[in-house]
């Protein structure tokens, strides 16, 4: 299969050849026939696989062909996505596959001043990308007029339900057309996700190219125990193998990502956060900086997780683990993209043995332990850390609950998946697997500029 075989217009062909792009992920081999057909879409496929292209190509092909000279150009695509960083990832998709068709678009954001975008809207778009909340801005202010959308797209519909999104988007739903084609993608496909679904989509082809919430198989996952106090110095001993060329490093809290930033960059490692706080800009040029390797690590909080797209990127290291089993599998998504290969390292210290426990149920497999580091844990620091807790429940703190189960301190601690770990800690043996494969992608998005000829 090649994009050729997908009856492609010889404008986004001539973009995808130049992109380097010559034969379609499985999403977008199955999805972009059902949407040059007109079809509704209900896309189910984990995060890395294509969905992007999967919408973005067959829309440009569908607003090219029915392009006319002259008059005022009319929105006629909305994209609505839960974050910036994915915004504006779309909009550099625009960018490279459309930019032999001259049509127009738009991504529009909150955190920056809107004079740019209004501007933007004015002069008139064919395509919006857009967040919630600002499209909801300037639809009250008459910058934004949606009666002539023929297409709609909303995309990683789990990541917005979690950030709290659906008013907003049923807000958005309602002053839409009744008649337009419409395109559901989401990671996971949870019964309030197929709810929404049901009130978008009329009689869906349906696209579902890998497990639900499964990690990719070119991702090479490995956990190491350690003390909470630790976790700088073994992030500074791993930074110090070479393979490691860039690493995108997750935090649970914006605090935390700014505090292990600092930590790196003390140590001599070009290191910057990203998270909700920062500014728009501030955002746009760690980002920038990273994808060009003027910074070797960034840092980030799960804002992040979904709208990070890197080139070669080859290590993810979840600092901390998530809460939310689902956003493991997000968060090393961003390496090992497009059939790429890539490595993801986690530190669990004793206090997220639970969160390791439930990411395994998920992927239904068990992360290989590495117990051959500089900064293992022991049983005395397992049993400390659950006389901690003993004495939180006893308190009444933490909800009266032990964040591994209830396990006393000399019982087994399950991994799950098969694998068991004594109070003691981790297993005997393991090796070294910090190193792995680099990802092999060509992608180039180009620059970020907010409103382009695509």
């Amino acid at each position: 299969m090649t994009f050729e075989n997908l009856n492609l217009i010889e404008p986004i062909l001539k973009a995808l050849k130049t992109e380097g792009y010559t034969t379609p992920t499985p999403i977008q081999a199955q999805a972009i026939p059902y949407v040059l057909q007109q079809r509704d879409i209900l896309g189910c496929a984990q995060t890395g696989t294509g969905k992007t292209a999967a919408f973005s190509i067959p829309i440009l092909q569908l607003l090219h062909q029915q392009q006319s000279e002259g008059g005022q150009r009319k929105i006629k695509a909305l994209v609505l996505t839960p974050t910036r960083e994915l915004a504006i990832q779309i909009g550099d998709s625009l960018k490279a596959y459309g930019k032999n068709t001259g049509l127009k678009y738009t991504v529009i954001f909150g955190g920056v001043p809107q004079r740019p975008q209004t501007d933007a809207l004015r002069a008139g778009v064919d395509i919006l990308v857009a967040t919630p909340g600002r499209l909801l801005d300037l639809m009250a202010q008459k910058y934004v007029h949606l009666q002539h959308i023929q297409m709609f797209v909303l995309d990683e519909a789990d990541r917005m339900l979690d950030m709290g999104f659906v008013h907003d988007v049923k807000k958005v739903l309602k002053v839409l057309p009744e008649k337009k084609q419409s395109l559901f993608f989401s990671a996971t496909m949870a019964p309030e996700i197929m709810k929404l679904a049901d009130t978008i989509l009329v009689n869906p082809a349906k696209v579902e190219v890998t497990p639900v919430s499964s990690t990719a198989n070119t991702i090479k996952q490995a956990v190491y125990y350690v003390k909470k106090s630790d976790k700088k110095n073994l992030l500074i001993h791993l930074l110090k193998d070479g393979e490691i060329d860039r690493a995108l490093v997750f935090t649970r809290t914006k605090h935390g990502a700014d505090r292990v930033a600092r930590d790196m960059t003390k140590a001599g490692v070009q290191a910057e956060a990203i998270h909700g706080n920062k500014s728009q800009n501030a955002r746009v040029r760690a980002l920038d900086n990273f994808k060009k390797s003027q910074t070797r690590v960034l840092v980030a909080t799960d804002i992040a997780a979904r709208g990070i797209d890197v080139d070669d990127l080859s290590h993810v290291i979840n600092y901390e683990l998530p809460n939310e089993p689902e956003t493991y599998v997000h968060r090393i998504g961003r390496t090992g993209r497009a059939g790429a290969s890539g490595v993801a390292l986690s530190f669990c210290d004793a206090e997220e043995t639970a969160y390791l426990v439930g990411i395994q149920k998920l992927i239904s497999k068990s992360v290989p332990v590495i117990d051959n580091h500089p900064y293992p844990m022991t049983a005395k620091d397992f049993a400390e850390a659950a006389s901690t807790v003993a004495q939180k429940k006893r308190s009444g703190g933490n909800g009266g609950r032990s964040r591994w189960g209830n396990k006393p301190a000399g019982s087994a601690t399950t991994g799950g998946a098969g694998a068991t770990r004594p109070a003691g800690g981790p297993r005997n043996g393991g090796g070294n697997s910090s190193q792995g494969n680099r990802s092999t992608s060509n992608r180039s998005w180009g620059n970020k500029s907010r409103t382009s000829n695509v």
